[in-house]
């Protein structure tokens, strides 16, 4: 008869084969996620796209991926996660194949669209690994599954260099051959038993709903949807703005922009980490309180100062040097990150039981923000003509953010100390 010590190491031992893959999975999935982040870029100066359009090239996977993530988590409950991870997978090689012979605007919209399957890929994975990893490394795991996001960093290397020896193309075969390799490893890798789905999977959709009827809930998901859409939407945004702003080329624009998104992926990890030991809570606020600092100090523009002095005009002019943007751009980076790691212990710890299903909602809520955002940039670029009113719009959205958090943390505080058995 197998003991509780027995079943722990078998479910570790699990863990460390699961986990590997879905991670490896999931920084490939992210790389096709956020492909046109560069890529577009220089499809930008082919077709010669507005900056409307260029938004909507950004915005339109993470506009599928927000329709897909509920499905997909659904899905994942019934047939099994593993299924839905090689579906995904599959759906994306085949989207490599296509931008092979796109030629056209509306042909790399049809691709983008497809690589909203990215965001299948993340639901069905939160459920793989959650299932083998016990509450006190719960914020670990999913720390350590939600840096996949690194893989939107390999971009900024791997475009820009295939751009120079071959052309921006070569990137969708060397992703092609990449996709196909993971999809081997899963099968091969991976048991039939990895592929059941949830217990209770087959409760009808108005009790599984009925479930998630607390306000909390909710709410942290939206929270959640404004941290992590604020940062994919400025991982989509960074290489074109960098690039704008110290005229630099679109591979030196890129390569500074891995310093907010690789820092701000892996410090998901740390967040995770932290949130086990110190509680989500602490760890969120303090996060978005730093957050708030460095969107403070990236919202100034470059700007002259006219002082009218007795005798003279007195100019002064301000503008942040590259070294100090960069500064500021890992620390928010790295907040973002951490907020997102506690975030996402603080929902899944409370609904392990759904937990793709809640990787769904979440999801929603990220790419709704990732879709709005990148098009409002747009916009306000386009009509005010000031690039850094992206870090000021964020710097507001934060703050509401913040405000309502520490507003709903009191309040469950103070539920807690009336109600202790609640």
């Amino acid at each position: 008869m197998s003991t509780e010590a027995d079943l722990n190491d078998e479910r570790m031992t699990s863990l460390a084969v699961v986990l590997p893959l879905a991670l490896f999975g999931f920084v490939i999935a992210a790389g096709c996620w956020t492909l046109f982040a560069v890529a577009g870029v220089h499809l930008r100066q082919e077709l010669q796209l507005s900056s409307v359009q260029f938004g909507v090239l950004l915005a339109v996977p993470m506009a599928v991926s927000a329709l897909l993530a509920v499905p997909a988590g659904l899905a994942a409950r019934r047939l099994g996660a593993r299924k839905v991870m090689l579906f995904c997978l599959g759906g994306l090689a085949l989207c490599m194949l296509l931008l092979l012979t796109a030629d056209s605007f509306a042909g790399y919209l049809l691709v983008a669209s497809g690589l909203g399957l990215a965001g299948g890929f993340y639901s069905a994975g939160l459920q793989f690994v959650t299932r083998y990893c016990d509450v006190k490394r719960l914020g670990l795991v999913l720390g350590v599954f939600g840096s996949g996001v690194t893989g939107a960093g390999f971009n900024y290397y791997l475009v820009p260099l295939f751009h120079e020896a071959f052309s921006w193309q070569g990137v969708p075969l060397a992703y092609l051959i990449v996709l196909l390799l993971v999809l081997i490893l899963l099968i091969m890798l991976t048991s039939p038993e990895d592929a059941i789905g949830e217990a209770g999977a087959d409760e009808p959709l108005r009790v599984l709903f009925g479930q998630l009827r607390e306000r909390h809930i909710w709410s942290h998901c939206v929270y959640f949807g404004i941290v992590a859409g604020s940062f994919f939407s400025l991982a989509l945004w960074m290489p074109d703005y960098l690039s704008s702003q110290f005229r630099l080329s679109v591979g030196s624009g890129a390569h500074l922009a891995q310093w907010f998104v690789i820092p701000g992926a892996l410090a998901q990890i740390l967040g995770g980490g932290l949130s086990d030991r110190f509680g989500s809570l602490k760890v969120i606020s303090r996060s978005l309180m730093i957050c708030l600092l460095a969107l403070f100090v990236l919202s100034y523009p470059p700007m002259t100062l006219s002082i009218h002095g007795i005798e003279a005009v007195i100019k002064v002019e301000y503008a942040l040097p590259m070294v100090i943007e960069r500064l500021f751009v890992l620390i928010l980076g790295l907040a973002l990150g951490c907020a997102m790691g506690g975030l996402q212990r603080l929902v899944i710890l409370d609904n392990r039981h759904a937990a793709s299903f809640i990787a769904g909602l979440l999801l929603v809520a990220a790419c709704f923000v990732a879709f709005a955002l990148p098009l409002i940039f747009g916009a306000v670029n386009h009509w005010l003509g000031i690039r850094s009113a992206v870090f000021m719009i964020l710097f507001l959205l934060l703050s509401l953010c913040l405000l309502l958090f520490s507003r709903d943390r009191r309040n469950r505080e103070r539920m807690h100390l009336l109600h202790p058995g609640i």
